[in-house]
C-alpha cells in the first residue's frame, strides 16, 4: 500500500525520478607530460611550436599558473599517485632499471581510491616508480598497465639482439623491446591504447592515467611530425604530443562524455635545460629540472570539464601534484581517511571557481629529504643554495647568501632578494620550514614511511651490459680534474658492487665543503669536510643507508686515503692520524648513474652536507683504484 501511494505521489507531483537519483560520478584523465617546460606550449607562451589542441583546451578551461610538480621523475610520480611529497614515502630521486626499490605497495593510489568508487582504471605510458613485479601498476590499483616502466634513455643492452633497448609491458609482462628507432611511434601507440580504454568503459566511470614517455631525451617525434615543427625535433615531438591530446578530447566528444570528465594536462618538472635544443624552455621562471627554482618545478597545468570549469579561465592561486588524489577523490563521491596521512588537499573549488584560496597552508619545495624552500601566497623563502638544473655545473653567486625571499607575484624570475625588508615574513616561513623537516626532511624525521624493498631485483629481459673492449669507453684521468670539474659516471672508474680505494692530497681553509662527490639518493660515494673533519660516506640504499666515518679535526695539507672493502669494509687514513674503520651492509651496489663530481657536488647529496660551500682551495694527486 505504501509503495501504491508513493508512486501516486510521484505521478501528482511530477517528481522526476532520474534528478533525485544520486550524479554519474565524473570520468577523470589526467595527461602527464615528462620534462614539459612552462613555456612549451601554446597557452604559456610556446611561438616556435604550435599548440592547437591544448590552445582549445585552455580557451574551453583553466590555466593553473602556479602548479606544482617536483624537480625530478620518479618523485613527481609518487606524488601525483599518492598525494604526498616524496619525502614522507621515502621517493626522494629517480628509480632505475632493476633497482631493489620502489613505490611501496603499502601506500594507497589515486587509483586504488578510484576503484574503491566503482572506476575502471589503466596507466598508459611511463610508470618510473619501480620496475620489479612488486612495484608495477597492476599492484598499485590500475586493472591494466600498457607502456615503458621507466625513462626512454634508460636502455640496456639485449642479451638475445645486442641491441640497447628498453621494455614495452602489457600488465606486467614484456610485450616488446623497443630500439631507439622504434620509440618514434611510442606516442602514437600510447594514443591508440587511450582512446580504445575510453570506448570500452563508456559506459560506467573511468580512471586513465595517460603518463608519456615525450618529450623526455632521447628525442624521437614519428614519422608524421618530423620536421615540421619550427623548434627542431624537440617542437616536432611537442607538436605530435598536442596531437595526442587532440584525440583524447576528441574521443571524449565523439561519445558526448564531455561533460562529464574532468581532464588535467600537466608536466611531471621542468625542462632539461642542459640537454640544450632538445631542453624546452621554462621562461619567465628561472631554473629548470632537477632544481627547486620556480623553473624546476612550477608547470604548464590545463584543467578542462565543460560546464563546469569557466572557459579562458587563468587561476594564479598555489596547487600542485599533490592536490589531485584527494581532489579526484572527493569528485567521485569518497572520502581519503585521516590515516595514512596525506599532504595534499581538495582543489575543486579552485577548479569550480568558488574559492581563490589555496588548499594547503603552504608549498614546500623539496630536493631528495633536503627541504630547500617554502612558499605561501605571493612569497618563497629559499633556506639553502640551489643549484639551477641537473647536471648543472656550481651555483650562482647569489645563492651564497641564505634565507633568500622573494615575491612571486611581483618577480617570478626570483631576481630580488627581500629577506632584509621582511624579516617578519622571513620568520614565518622559517618556521613553516621548520616544522615541515622535523616532520619528514632530513635524516631523522618523525613521520617518514618506507619506501618498497625487493631482494634479488633482475632486470625485466635478459641483458649483456659488459662491454667489449674495443667499445669501452676510456676512463677520465682523475689526476687532471681541477675543483668545479665533473665526469660523466661512464668514464669515471667503475665501482658498482667492487671493493675500491680513493686517495687525494687537500689544502683548504674550508671546514664544511665537498671533496668528492659521485652519486645521488640511492647509491654511491662521497668525501668531504664537516667541522673540519674528513668525512668518507657510502650510500647503499635510498633514506638513511648511509655509512660514514670521519677524522679527527685537519689542519693545513693532509693526504687522504679512502678504502672500501668486497664485503662493506671501510676505512679512513688522514695524515698521521690513526685509521678509523667502519663497516657498511655492502660496497656502492651498483655504478651510480650521477656525474663523478671534484670540489662540489651537481646533483643530489649523496651523503650528509650542504653543497652551498664549493671547495676553495687544493686538490691534487685524485686516484681511484679498483683492485
Amino acid at each position: 500500500m505504501r509503495s501504491l501511494v508513493a508512486l501516486a505521489l510521484v505521478a501528482v507531483l511530477g517528481i522526476n525520478t532520474a534528478t533525485a537519483a544520486e550524479p554519474a560520478k565524473p570520468n577523470i584523465v589526467i595527461i602527464f607530460i615528462d620534462d614539459l617546460g612552462y613555456a612549451d606550449i601554446g597557452p604559456f607562451g610556446a611561438t616556435k611550436q604550435k599548440t592547437p589542441n591544448l590552445d582549445r583546451m585552455a580557451e574551453q578551461g583553466m590555466k593553473l599558473t602556479s602548479f606544482y610538480a617536483a624537480p625530478v621523475c620518479s618523485v613527481s610520480r609518487a606524488q601525483l599517485m599518492t598525494g604526498c611529497y616524496g619525502a614522507r614515502i621515502s621517493v626522494p630521486g629517480v628509480f632505475f632499471p632493476a633497482g631493489p626499490q620502489g613505490l611501496n605497495p603499502k601506500e594507497v593510489t589515486i587509483a586504488e581510491r578510484l576503484k574503491e568508487q566503482g572506476y575502471a582504471t589503466q596507466c598508459v605510458g611511463k610508470w618510473h616508480l619501480g620496475d620489479q613485479p612488486e612495484f608495477l601498476p597492476t599492484k598499485q590499483g590500475f586493472d591494466h598497465y600498457f607502456g615503458i616502466p621507466y625513462s626512454n634513455d634508460m636502455q640496456r643492452k639485449s642479451k638475445e639482439t645486442g641491441e640497447r633497448v628498453v621494455p614495452l609491458l602489457r600488465d606486467d609482462k614484456v610485450a616488446e623491446l623497443l630500439t631507439d628507432a622504434q620509440q618514434s611511434r611510442i606516442v602514437e601507440r600510447y594514443t591508440d591504447e587511450a582512446v580504445g580504454f575510453i570506448r570500452k568503459n563508456k559506459d560506467k566511470p573511468f580512471f586513465l592515467y595517460m603518463p608519456h614517455t615525450a618529450v623526455h631525451t632521447p628525442i624521437f617525434p614519428g614519422e608524421k611530425f618530423r620536421g615540421k615543427s619550427a623548434n627542431g625535433r624537440f617542437g616536432d615531438w611537442v607538436e605530435e604530443m598536442d596531437w595526442s591530446v587532440g584525440q583524447v578530447l576528441d574521443t571524449l566528444r565523439e561519445l558526448k562524455l564531455q561533460d562529464n570528465t574532468l581532464v588535467v594536462f600537466t608536466s611531471d618538472n621542468g625542462p632539461w635545460l642542459t640537454k640544450g635544443a632538445d631542453g624546452g624552455n621554462a621562461k619567465p621562471l628561472r631554473g629548470s629540472k632537477g632544481s627547486t627554482w620556480e623553473g624546476g618545478v612550477r608547470v604548464p597545468t590545463i584543467a578542462w570539464w565543460p560546464g563546469k570549469i569557466a572557459p579562458k579561465a587563468v587561476n594564479d592561486t598555489v596547487a600542485g601534484t599533490i592536490d589531485l588524489l584527494p581532489t579526484c577523490v572527493a569528485l567521485a563521491g569518497g572520502k581519503v581517511p585521516a590515516e595514512p596521512i596525506i599532504d595534499g588537499r581538495d582543489m575543486s573549488p579552485v577548479l569550480f571557481g568558488t574559492s581563490k584560496d589555496s588548499p594547503r597552508e603552504a608549498h614546500y619545495y623539496f630536493s631528495g629529504y633536503n627541504l630547500q624552500a617554502v612558499r605561501q601566497g605571493p612569497w618563497k623563502l629559499a633556506i639553502v643554495a640551489q643549484q639551477d638544473a641537473l647536471g648543472a655545473k656550481g651555483l650562482a653567486e647569489d645563492t651564497k647568501t641564505n634565507p633568500r625571499l622573494y615575491n612571486l607575484d611581483k618577480d617570478i624570475g626570483e631576481t630580488t632578494n627581500l629577506a632584509d625588508k621582511h624579516p617578519e615574513i622571513v620568520e614565518k616561513l622559517k618556521a613553516l620550514a621548520t616544522k615541515m623537516n622535523d616532520e619528514i626532511g632530513g635524516q631523522k624525521p618523525s613521520a617518514r614511511r618506507p619506501a618498497g624493498v625487493v631482494k634479488d631485483p633482475k632486470t625485466l629481459y635478459p641483458t649483456d651490459e659488459t662491454p667489449k673492449a674495443k667499445d669501452a669507453a676510456k676512463p677520465a684521468a682523475l689526476d687532471n680534474l681541477k675543483p668545479g670539474d665533473a665526469i660523466d659516471s661512464g668514464v669515471a672508474p667503475q665501482i658498482g658492487g667492487k671493493a675500491f680505494t680513493l686517495s687525494c692530497q687537500i689544502e683548504t681553509e674550508l671546514g664544511d665543503t665537498v671533496i668528492v662527490a659521485h652519486g645521488g639518493a640511492s647509491a654511491g660515494y662521497a668525501l668531504h669536510l664537516r667541522e673540519n673533519r674528513v668525512v668518507f660516506s657510502l650510500r647503499t640504499g635510498a633514506n638513511d643507508a648511509i655509512t660514514e666515518i670521519r677524522s679527527e679535526p685537519i689542519k693545513g695539507l693532509v693526504r687522504i686515503t679512502a678504502t672500501v672493502g668486497k664485503d662493506g669494509e671501510i676505512a679512513l687514513a688522514v695524515g698521521e692520524q690513526s685509521i678509523v674503520k667502519g663497516k657498511a651492509p655492502s660496497p656502492v651496489p651498483r655504478q651510480p648513474q650521477e656525474d663523478f663530481c671534484l670540489g662540489h657536488d651537481n646533483g643530489h647529496p649523496v651523503a650528509n652536507y650542504s653543497k652551498g660551500k664549493p671547495f676553495v682551495g687544493k686538490i691534487t694527486e685524485m686516484k681511484l683504484t679498483v683492485p
